[in-house]
């Protein structure tokens, strides 16, 4: 190996615990010949190997572990390695998730740092966040629909969305694009039997957010015959399952003119329309105005995007998710059901805890867990690797003080 990494004494503790992440203020020596992006072996300070990771002297995140006290060359081949970390990806979600549609590869949680695969049908959509691994990601695609191939499955189209400023950071173009053949981006999905049309193009993220699957069958199940508001409804996803649910009526929130347009397409393609209505407005404003009107609901759902992306915002985005929180109590009906969340890595368990119980406080209300969920397994958390756990996800009861 041309290149290597040696660690300061009392380093590197983060991958000694399991994590994959070396810092540039965790290295000692650095002997770096090749280019930014390849293999470097990774030494403890007395020496002692550790295993192999993408070095880029660019970025923060100075390495980013590959393999474990392996060096690759040795035992196994890159491309043996590659392979053998996509099926087992593949293996995996077969067990645990319905695979029509999933995400295929989570990055770290997946031993392949840096990288995102999300599978729509016989589509996929590749978010490349790292050096490293953006020079590896042909050769794992074609590993990927090899893997697909032998279980049937033929992948029609590949749409890149790497369109994330965190590529600025490893000295990356922003980009999006087509990986192959151009296809309709317009794709049709099935899933909890409610169909959605997936813009891989210029949908959010990659188009659908997939880790709330089971988190939406879960509200399902308590919207039988139940008044259903659904904020930051994004294209309709919780409140169209809320009405497969036997919801008597849902009304679905959201501040995008293009999300409340096609979440009333989603509604129209399942022929929810019916039990269902749209307001396009910032929830932080309607809530209050539903406040005043003295509408009540039996059921309310909170989805917002991330209020923090920094642990320097953490303190603003706790009074953002408290403030929601008691608005949202203050319409339910005495026994209502809250289904709030948080998809902030930053906002820990414990803050957004808080968070939900200084809202209840305030709105002289108590509350009775029914259940604390977290991402789909298709987002596996691995242990030690802090940025793979996000999603927080509470399903309450909301009960007035006696």
């Amino acid at each position: 190996m041309e290149n290597s990494i040696k660690l300061k004494k009392g380093e590197g503790r983060t991958i000694k615990r399991g994590g994959l992440w070396i810092f540039d203020n965790e290295i000692a020596e650095e002997n770096i010949k090749t280019e930014n992006g390849d293999i470097a072996d990774v030494y403890d300070f007395d020496g002692y190997f550790l295993g192999n990771g993408f070095v880029n002297t660019n970025s923060h995140i100075r390495v980013r572990m590959l393999t474990r006290r392996t060096r690759i060359g040795e035992g196994i081949s890159l491309d043996e390695l590659l392979r053998e970390r996509v099926r087992a990806a593949w293996e995996y979600r077969k067990t645990v998730t319905d695979t029509s549609s999933c995400r295929l590869i989570f990055g770290e949680a997946d031993f392949l740092p840096g990288l995102v695969v999300d599978k729509f049908e016989d589509v996929l959509v590749v978010e490349s966040l790292a050096l490293g691994i953006d020079k590896l990601k042909p050769r794992i695609l074609e590993e990927i629909k090899k893997v697909l191939a032998q279980d049937g499955i033929s992948i029609r189209g590949i749409y890149e969305r790497s369109d994330a400023k965190v590529r600025l950071e490893e000295g990356l173009e922003r980009y999006k694009g087509f990986i192959g053949p151009e296809f309709d981006t317009k794709v049709q999905i099935i899933e909890n039997g409610v169909k959605y049309y997936v813009d891989v193009c210029d949908g959010q993220k990659t188009g659908f957010f997939l880790d709330q699957k089971y988190n939406r069958l879960a509200v399902s199940k308590i919207c039988k015959d139940k008044k259903v508001l659904d904020c930051f409804t994004h294209t309709g996803s919780f409140a169209l399952n809320a009405v497969k649910g036997g919801a008597v009526h849902v009304t679905a929130v959201d501040i995008s003119d293009t999300g409340i347009k096609q979440a009333i397409e989603n509604a129209a393609l399942n022929g929810f329309e019916p039990k269902m209505d749209f307001v396009c407005r910032d929830v932080f404003d309607y809530l209050p105005e539903l406040y005043n009107s003295g509408e009540k609901f039996d059921v309310i759902i909170l989805d917002p995007p991330a209020f923090t992306k920094s642990r320097d915002s953490v303190k603003n985005a706790s009074k953002g998710y408290k403030e929601i929180n008691l608005r949202a109590m203050k319409i339910l009906k005495d026994g209502g059901y809250l289904a709030t969340c948080s998809c902030s890595h930053f906002m820990t368990e414990e803050l957004f805890f808080n968070a939900v119980k200084a809202a209840a406080k305030d709105a002289h209300k108590r509350i009775r867990q029914v259940e604390y969920r977290t991402q789909g397994p298709d987002h596996p958390v691995l242990w030690d690797s802090d940025s793979s756990f996000y999603l927080k996800f509470f399903i309450l009861q909301i009960c007035d003080e006696l």
